[in-house]
């Protein structure tokens, strides 16, 4: 049975895109079937994995996670392969009217669920990149997961939409979906030469102990660069700082398959 773990944070500009990418290659690297739901309308996460996201194979019509949320397609048929181990389920435009078209629709949190507890078997792990918001897409993709993986880019404002995004995990998990804890913050744009990179992670540290990840992501102009090539970190620049970074969260995440989430 294979793990759901959502990708969020309301805040946008954070990694939390970069972060799905680079860690659901670098599962697939290693050997994990992986599926990557890309859930945000802006679908950087589809873009960040294909040259040209209209040519993800071509001859065959475009169809998106929309149409499987709304028009009730099957996950697998809007289902494209990324790379060796990952397949992706794209994103595009035809999203942005999603909230508007769920919000009057029963079971309107439940849709994403249904579609990936009908995956759980074909994949080690699905990963949901989802929009920098707190509305019925990001709850869809809380709703689906087993747990939520934040990124934390190491600023002072970050923390207060921290406190937002935790609430909104208890309340999920309190009403919604009770198996739902936190997999763990990762701390992204993390410069050592910064004080207050490093006052942010030792705040975060001393309040969430047991929730964050040893490793922390880099400020790295390779991984600003690699998604405008379609590419990977790994694919882009696989012996830079960021490669190593997200090599070690992706380890980091795969030891967590044999111990229980951190509590929420």
């Amino acid at each position: 049975m294979g793990r759901v773990i959502a990708i969020a944070n309301q805040k946008g500009g954070v990694g939390k895109t970069t972060t799905a990418i680079n860690v659901a290659v670098a599962l697939a690297q290693s050997g994990s079937r992986v599926l990557l739901i890309d859930l945000d309308p802006q679908s950087n996460a589809t873009s960040g994995l294909t040259r040209d996201p209209g040519e993800l194979q071509p001859g065959v019509p475009r169809v998106t996670i929309y149409d499987a949320l709304i028009e009730r397609l099957s996950l697998a048929a809007v289902l494209r392969p990324a790379r060796d181990n990952l397949m992706l389920a794209p994103a595009g435009a035809d999203l942005v009217g999603a909230e508007v078209e769920l919000a009057t629709m029963e079971g309107r949190e439940q849709r994403l669920k249904v579609l990936v507890e009908s995956a759980r078997q074909e994949y080690n792990y699905v990963l949901i990149d989802s929009p920098p918001s707190l509305g019925l897409l990001t709850l869809n993709a809380l709703v689906a997961a087993d747990t939520v993986l934040i990124p934390l880019q190491c600023e002072y404002y970050a923390l207060e939409g921290l406190s937002a995004l935790l609430g909104t995990i208890r309340r999920v998990k309190q009403a919604l979906n009770p198996r739902l804890e936190v997999e763990g913050i990762v701390l992204t744009m993390f410069d050592s030469r910064n004080r207050l990179s490093r006052d942010i992670e030792r705040e975060v540290r001393g309040h969430f102990p047991d929730q964050v990840f040893a490793v922390v992501i880099p400020r790295n102009v390779r991984l600003s660069e690699s998604p405008s090539h379609g590419l990977s970190i790994f694919e882009y620049e696989a012996r830079s700082s960021g490669a190593e970074a997200y090599r070690r969260l992706a380890a980091e995440v795969a030891a967590h398959k044999e111990q229980p989430a951190a509590q929420s």
